[in-house]
């Protein structure tokens, strides 16, 4: 994939050792998708690739090789990392783990490289933490093709602030009675709230969140190979009062 000088704007979404030296990444770049990638000797003493090569710091890199794991041949900073703490943090090994998730290897996705770094930044910034969330998750599951109309309801009729409706088998349906069962019920404003994310400003309601939060999981669900996020646990660790080191420091992440 490419030549050793042939440098391409790059971020890592996971790392793990590899060897006694090396480091095996994940990493996601513009024009190439999401794809493997070795870091030669990069925890050798005095190596300062290590420092560079994580989660949230934007990056030049250089990568040979012929099969599915190349092999990184310059590594560079193109700016500063992306400070994320506390809840933030988790919020980046969050859409980290839905972009390994979601994105096929090797399948450029440019559009989603700039909405990913903008939802960076917003947590970085302190925005919204569950605006900023559901912005992603809704813009990630329309540039892959999952995305749901969040105006109109399964039979086309426009959704309407004051009524409540229910997502179940992949549609959104007007909801009658109270007593009715199954899907995930939600208010259309909730919906009408959501759709206005993607141009900011928006501010949701606690009863909005819930929601927004139980459309987005089932909406995600189907796409996630049938296996737990991680950083679901993580956010459990969190809001139980585990120490922030110990959080960071997930072996998953």
């Amino acid at each position: 994939m490419g030549a050793a000088n042939a440098l391409f704007q790059a971020m890592v979404l996971h790392r793990r050792d590899y060897g006694d030296t090396s480091l095996l990444l994940e990493v996601f770049a513009l024009g190439r998708g999401r794809f493997p990638a070795i870091a030669k000797g990069a925890r050798r003493p005095r190596q300062p690739l290590s420092a560079l090569l994580q989660p949230f710091q934007p990056l030049w890199l250089g990568a040979v090789g012929r099969g599915e794991v190349l092999t990184l041949t310059r590594v560079e900073a193109a700016g500063p990392a992306i400070a994320l703490q506390d809840d933030a943090l988790l919020c980046g090994f969050y859409l980290n783990e839905l972009l390994v998730r979601l994105l096929g290897r090797e399948d450029p996705h440019d559009a989603v490289f700039a909405l990913y770094h903008a939802a960076l930044v917003a947590l970085g910034a302190g925005a919204s933490l569950d605006a900023t969330l559901r912005r992603f998750e809704l813009q990630l599951l329309d540039e892959l093709g999952y995305g749901l109309a969040l105006d109109v309801d399964a039979a086309g009729a426009p959704v309407v602030s004051g009524r409540q409706y229910r997502f179940q088998t992949g549609q959104l349906q007007s909801a009658h009675g109270e007593g009715e069962e199954g899907g995930i019920r939600v208010a259309g404003a909730t919906l009408l709230a959501l759709r206005s994310l993607g141009g900011g400003g928006v501010e949701l309601t606690p009863s909005q969140r819930r929601e927004a939060r139980a459309l987005l999981r089932a909406l995600l669900e189907p796409h996630l190979g049938g296996k737990p996020l991680r950083t679901r646990e993580l956010f459990r660790r969190w809001n139980r009062g585990e120490p922030a080191s110990r959080v960071r420091s997930h072996p998953d992440h």
